[in-house]
């Protein structure tokens, strides 16, 4: 294992000295994300990179998965060491391969991934969306997965990017939301690029037709019914990148944002009665203050400033900045972007992977970017650069952040969010085109204090996903949820994570489960991870 500092350079704005790196990179994960590049430029080669982060063996420790979409349909390159990959944590600061014994090597072209235990049963399991093909794993509880794509009734056909699980209707079964891209086959792709052969790059998705998302519901059997059509999902078309769910009116009921690429975002409300209404125009999240549809690419869906209302974030391409949708209250959001500085410290970047955790454990959640641009050879045609370092955006609690290039430029593409060692700290795990992962080992707010919250609904469903949690210490309220779903085409640890400052007790902590019982906890010691069972 190696181990050496992330030098930050280059940061925009930066509160007070810098005395250390907040993150350290280790190595371990012996993994290269190929795309199986061909030179004509195919779509997908730069949409791979999807990672998971969950504690797949229920040793206390999270695991790390990645998607690899190396085998091209029309390449039909089946090379077995360019497959999916599952590592373990061994609790040492070392991760062993387990792919082949778990069962998780994969076929065709793989490109996202959703962790969650859907069937109950105490282990998390893994949907796997990639181009014409997707695939259900459930875990065994003993190490090994198995497919059972087709015995839960998950049908095939189109290209989906990611997805995320959450209890849409609050019966205690996790439903599966799928994100679909555009319609696209290898034989049929355009030339883009110089238009004197010169160079070629990966067309604008203008020259796809979009598709319609797909909703699943749980059963309760092991099988699932796409209720797409009937629950208005299907009725919107658009070109989805990322998924994120949050109660962002407060009624009890999980919504849905998708991140679209170059159109509108959609904001899906959740009606009741198993209908979702589209309301991204009106509640003003599906395009910029401009008017103008972004390059969305990640998504994160959770309040950012501790007034109790979940608030939007996402990526998108260079020259259009990341925007930050402030949740005013009465279904309304507005645009922060620049007032956050945020737009000014992203204009020149390429984001993907993203997320939304207290860093530094200072009460104030912050955002993190995984960059690149979307093209190799941005540098041919432009004054940009493709490989790009990440941002940590640190919240400064006074509603704007502070910018620090974090790693050494690459073309990163998932990243996925879990505390690895144990130390109250949340962890980053990142995918990069033809490189090894990044794996970020958080140094920052020594000395403050955190919590973490397991929780297991035994009414609600067992990861207690979509559960809205409120904590109070001296320095006030925070709120934070239950989900798996962030950022671009990967899963993250369900652990509800609280940075607390200089908070030596936690006065109340109080729970609303998806089945809607309310729990209340009081006087709670921080600095460990508290188990709390739905009651």
């Amino acid at each position: 294992m190696t181990t050496r500092a992330i030098l930050l350079l280059g940061a925009l704005a930066v509160a007070g000295p810098v005395r250390e790196a907040p993150f350290l990179e280790r190595g371990g994960l012996d993994f290269v994300l190929h795309n199986a590049a061909s030179g004509e430029k195919h779509l997908i080669e730069t949409m791979v990179g999807g990672v998971a982060v969950l504690d797949y063996d229920q040793d206390g420790y999270p695991d790390i998965f990645f998607t690899n979409g190396a085998e091209q349909p029309s390449l039909q390159k089946t090379q077995l060491a360019f497959r999916n990959r599952l590592f373990r944590n061994r609790r040492d600061g070392t991760f062993e391969d387990v792919t082949e014994k778990a069962g998780l090597a994969g076929s065709g072209y793989d490109v996202g991934v959703a962790a969650a235990d859907f069937d109950n049963d105490g282990y998390p399991d893994l949907f796997v969306a990639g181009v014409g093909r997707s695939t259900l794993y459930r875990n065994r509880g003993d190490g090994t997965f198995e497919d059972v794509t087709v015995t839960a009734g998950i049908q095939p056909g189109v290209w989906s990017v990611g997805a995320g699980w959450f209890d849409y209707d609050n019966d205690g079964l996790l439903d599966l939301f799928v994100v679909n891209y555009v319609r696209w086959n290898a034989a049929a792709d355009v030339f883009c690029g110089d238009a004197k052969g010169a160079y070629r790059t990966y067309c604008h998705p203008q020259l796809y037709s979009g598709l319609s998302n797909t909703l699943y519901h749980n059963n309760g059997d092991g099988t699932f019914t796409d209720v797409s059509r009937e629950s208005g999902i299907a009725a919107h078309v658009g070109k989805g990148m990322a998924v994120a769910f949050a109660d962002y009116d407060g009624d009890g009921l999980l919504d849905i944002m998708v991140a679209n690429d170059t159109v509108p975002n959609f904001l899906f409300h959740n009606e009741g009665g198993g209908k979702f209404r589209e309301v991204g125009a009106v509640a003003g999240v599906g395009m910029n203050d401009d008017g103008r549809a972004l390059s969305s690419m990640g998504v994160d869906f959770r309040d950012i400033d501790n007034d109790g209302r979940p608030d939007s974030f996402l990526s998108a391409l260079a020259n259009e900045t990341f925007p930050l949708y402030h949740n005013e209250g009465h279904g309304l959001f507005r645009d922060v972007t620049y007032a956050s500085r945020i737009g000014t410290a992203t204009m020149a970047y390429s984001g993907w992977g993203c997320g939304i955790f207290d860093f530094d454990n200072d009460g104030y959640k912050d955002i993190f970017v995984a960059n690149g641009d979307v093209q190799t050879n941005t540098e041919v045609y432009s004054g940009r650069q493709s490989r790009q370092p990440n941002l940590l955006l640190l919240n400064n609690g006074r509603g704007a952040f502070d910018a620090v290039p974090v790693g050494a430029a690459a073309l990163h593409r998932g990243a996925a969010f879990g505390d690895f060692d144990r130390d109250g700290r949340v962890d980053v795990v990142i995918s990069r085109i033809g490189e090894r992962p990044l794996l970020l080992h958080n140094n920052a707010g020594a000395g403050r204090h955190w919590i973490g919250l397991r929780l297991i609904g035994t009414r609600s469903n067992r990861d207690g996903i979509g559960a809205q949690v409120r904590i109070e210490t001296s320095a006030g309220p925070q709120w934070n949820q239950t989900t798996t779903a962030t950022g671009y085409a990967s899963s993250s640890e369900p652990v509800v994570h609280f940075g607390l400052g200089s908070a030596e007790r936690i006065r109340v902590i109080e729970i609303r489960w998806p089945s809607g019982v309310k729990q209340r906890l009081e006087n709670i010691a921080p600095d460990r991870y508290l188990t709390v069972r739905e009651s």
